[in-house]
């Protein structure tokens, strides 16, 4: 029997239900006005009242209406016929809603029940099965999406009966497991997971050693990310930060993408739909939208429904990260996540902290993104998921409390300044704030010795050395005047910036620039590097900052041009001429 109940109390979103026996903390319940049933989540129980935060309007709702408990968490259903798909954040399919607004308790399949898929056995009678063992696969675009043994069953089992090359539909059987009772199980391809659980199906869960590869030389050079990593990208309005996200999105190293919009304003949830189907994969030559799934949750829709989204998109990276693929999340932004959790804590009347946030949100992001990494299957392969957030912080402010608590969870901190968006530096990643934890890790620096150069960390460094010595220099010309400070102050102002214009700064819009891979980058910066070491002798700064403007212009030239292409070669050699000409 389920438990049922009746509204007691109404604070917007907040509806508090008296129940009329047992309620779970995080239990999903329907509440009825009228013909519409609201889907809530119970956020809160004291004695036999639960406090349930609404997903729809609660605009009509009376005291009395009837509130029936499901007795689950919020689910996520995970089969073959997710990707390419547009949800909400509660996993409704966007493209089968009707209207331009979704209409309140509106609810649509996450995947279509009746197509079939090509189904191919993996497993054997016999075969001894745990969660998330692999039965068969069938093939989703052009990934293998493999069928597994759903991650709620927790024994050890053995495989009685695999179905047989074909076709089926999702809820058909495809397999049949018996227990050490001797009990039967029926699995098909559909399995639902509560999504604010980690799936921990897997041996264990190492260290990232490898890094994942973006085509940004701000990142891949100055400070990469690891292959199931952490990142966020704080910054202020038009900084760039959706434009760094979709570069990284289709330049990534990852085999499936997942776009969380989480409070974004609608225009910039329409650009992601409308480009994303439009975007041609590098990786594979067919669209981007292939193996990518977006899950969509607009500012104007209700605050809950955020924290739903972005448990619903890291579930469903874990799905594909138990068949061994590496999953991209990226979350945009996870402010606009926080701010729902401020909003439900005020009118909960709890204890408030910094800026009236809730006092645990350190605690709240950091178990979020611990979700995310790199681990050791049971049959031996590897999955990750690599995990992107980006962090609107009011005024710029890097000091407010949710960029803060995020810098104690995520590895990587790509800050965007406003100065350097203004002045078009773009992408606008500070190489003084940005950091990359992972350039500490044994098992990377000893990747990026063996898959770039020996010692590469200490050329990455070096370069940093460069640039903050640059700015120094600068501050002290800005004071000083540009005759008020010797000519070597001038020089080591005009490396770092020979450092940014070529390395730092890249054109997202251009077909060429916009992707440069790791082995052109590594070639860049060691040709950057090595002017950055020649000391040139200028008779005065205007000598100094001439020659620098000419080898800028010519190492962007050589940007733009096709990697090891004539233009290019062409280029570095005229390079390797004009400094030749003035170290001389």
């Amino acid at each position: 029997m389920k438990t049922t109940g009746s509204v007691n109390g109404i604070i917007s979103n907040i509806v508090i239900v008296k129940a009329d026996g047992a309620v779970a903390q995080n239990e999903i319940c329907y509440v009825h006005t009228g013909d519409t049933r609201m889907m809530a989540e119970v956020i809160k129980v004291i004695g036999d009242a639960a406090y349930v935060q609404v997903f729809d309007s609660t605009r009509g709702l009376k005291i009395g209406d009837r509130v029936e408990f499901e007795g689950h968490m919020l689910e996520a259903t995970l089969a073959p016929g997710l990707l390419s798909r547009n949800y909400d954040g509660l996993q409704n399919d966007l493209e089968k809603m009707d209207g331009l607004f979704i209409a309140r308790g509106s609810v649509t399949d996450p995947i279509d029940f009746g197509a079939e898929w090509e189904f191919t056995p993996l497993a054997a009678a016999g075969d001894r099965v745990t969660a998330a063992s692999w039965l068969g696969e069938v093939k989703e675009q052009w990934v293998m999406h493999k069928i597994m043994v759903p991650f709620a069953m927790t024994d050890t089992y053995t495989v009685k009966s695999v179905a047989a090359a074909g076709k089926y539909r999702v809820t058909d059987t495809v397999a049949v497991v018996t227990d050490v009772e001797g009990c039967d199980h029926d699995i098909t391809m559909v399995q639902r997971w509560p999504v604010k659980q980690a799936v921990r199906c897997y041996r264990e869960k190492p260290r990232p050693s490898r890094v994942m590869e973006t085509g940004v030389r701000a990142i891949d050079t100055f400070n990469p990310m690891a292959e199931g990593g952490t990142g966020f990208i704080p910054g202020p309005f038009g900084a760039g930060k959706t434009v760094l996200q979709h570069a990284i999105s289709k330049q990534a190293d990852a085999d499936i993408i997942i776009m969380v919009a989480c409070g974004e304003r609608a225009n910039e949830v329409v650009e992601i739909f409308k480009e994303f189907p439009e975007l041609v994969d590098p990786r594979t030559g067919h669209k981007l939208m292939e193996r990518t799934i977006i899950i969509c949750n607009t500012s104007n829709m209700p605050v809950a429904a955020r924290e739903a989204s972005v448990y619903t998109g890291m579930t469903i990276g874990e799905y594909y990260r138990a068949m061994g693929l590496k999953v991209l999340v990226m979350a945009d932004s996870t402010s606009r996540w926080a701010q729902a959790l401020r909003e439900m804590s005020n009118r909960l009347e709890e204890l408030p902290g910094q800026d009236a946030f809730p006092m645990d949100l350190s605690a709240i992001i950091s178990n979020f993104y611990s979700r995310a990494g790199l681990v050791t299957l049971n049959n031996g392969r590897t999955g990750s998921v690599t995990f992107l957030g980006t962090v609107s912080p009011a005024g710029g402010n890097l000091k407010e409390p949710v960029t803060e608590s995020t810098k104690k969870a995520a590895r990587c901190f790509y800050a965007l300044s406003q100065g350097r968006a203004d002045s078009k530096r773009y992408p606008a990643i500070d190489p003084l704030e940005s950091y990359s934890k992972y350039l500490e890790y044994p098992e990377i620096r000893a990747y990026l010795d063996e898959h770039i150069e020996k010692e590469w960390v200490d050329r990455v460094y070096a370069g940093k050395t460069i640039v903050q010595r640059g700015k120094e220099a600068n501050d002290q010309i800005n004071i000083l005047g540009d005759d008020g400070v010797p000519v070597e102050y001038h020089e080591r102002f005009w490396k770092s910036e020979l450092i940014d214009f070529v390395i730092l700064q890249q054109d997202a819009f251009d077909d060429i620039d916009a992707n440069c891979p790791i082995e052109r980058q590594k070639m860049m910066y060691e040709m950057v590097l090595d002017v950055c070491r020649k000391s040139f002798g200028f008779a005065d700064f205007e000598e100094c900052s001439q020659f620098f403007k000419g080898l800028i212009n010519l190492f962007r030239q050589m940007n733009y041009s096709e990697w090891k292409s004539e233009k290019f070669e062409d280029y570095r050699k005229q390079i390797e001429a004009y400094v030749d000409a003035k170290t001389k």
